[in-house]
């Protein structure tokens, strides 16, 4: 399939440090970008088709993203290694201080999207699964194969086939792919926690709304809310609070920030609320379980 994406996009304050390297495959578009970032800068997407961007380096601590505006106020968030854009989906982004990167973008006609999916998952669970965003922190396997691939599209040494499957190895790889099984049983896959988890330990000390985390996976905000508690047994803020308090037990541990400290840096209203919070989970105050964790 002949194909070359359309995409809509500005930027400010970004610069391209090396030539662009890219390949043209079945069905898709590989491109290799490394450039560099001014403070400040910032840039505006929006493509026809599904893509991926897979960055090189961690640039959570510099780049925030958003896909509802750009006032990054509330909805930003940063801006994970690996993520996958469902096709018409805006997304814009804001640099923190200057830096440098490299990423791969993977344009995919959603036809042919559909075509290495479908057969293996059905036609149903492959529609689903274009319309669910991906955002992935831990990309070990992942990187792998774009390596590979970046191999590929600098000097080619092989048929296209073996491009194109690295492509697709990619693909199911990070894609949220559940059978039609996993839908009818009323409760969230795995990969779709593994989004959640990973979005709330990158907020920090941002809270999610329901409508929040039915948008990172994909649903609408009432299935959301019916088979969360089914798969969790807990509300989503009792799930996130737990959340919170597992990363205040690593603090406490392994640092020495105080009670008050750790209550800001993980957004409670005030130590009181974390301390609450905490004893009703833990079953002691913070200053208490901390005591005893370094007593044994």
């Amino acid at each position: 399939m002949n194909f070359w994406h359309s995409m809509i996009w500005r930027t400010e304050g970004i610069r391209v440090v090396s030539p662009v390297r890219w390949r043209q495959l079945d069905g898709l578009v590989s491109v290799l970008w490394e450039a560099e970032s001014q403070a400040g800068a910032n840039g505006y997407y929006l493509a026809e088709d599904p893509r991926i961007m897979i960055f090189f380096n961690d640039v959570s601590s510099q780049v925030r993203i958003s896909n509802r505006g750009d006032n990054f106020l509330g909805d930003s968030r940063p801006m994970p290694r690996a993520v996958y854009i469902p096709a018409g989906v805006p997304m814009w982004t804001s640099s923190r201080s200057m830096h440098r990167f490299s990423h791969l973008n993977l344009h995919i006609h959603k036809n042919r999207l559909l075509r290495f999916l479908a057969p293996s998952v059905g036609a149903s669970a492959a529609q689903a699964a274009l319309r669910r965003p991906v955002e992935i922190q831990d990309i070990a396997a992942v990187q792998a194969l774009a390596d590979l691939l970046v191999g590929e599209i600098s000097s080619p040494s092989k048929h296209p086939l073996y491009a194109e499957n690295l492509a697709g190895s990619i693909i199911a790889g990070l894609l949220d792919i559940s059978g039609e099984d996993e839908k009818a049983s009323g409760r969230l896959t795995t990969a779709q926690m593994n989004k959640l988890t990973s979005r709330v330990e990158a907020l920090g000390d941002y809270r999610m709304s329901v409508a929040d985390m039915a948008a990172i996976v994909g649903l609408s905000e009432s299935w959301f809310g019916n088979v969360f508690k089914q798969t969790t047994g807990q509300t989503p803020l009792q799930w996130q609070h737990a959340k919170r308090v597992d990363f205040a037990k690593r603090l406490l541990l392994e640092s020495d920030v105080t009670i008050a400290g750790i209550a800001a840096q993980l957004g409670f209203s005030d130590q009181a609320h974390f301390t609450k919070v905490f004893r009703q989970i833990v079953g002691e105050t913070p200053a208490a379980w901390r005591r005893l964790q370094q007593g044994r």
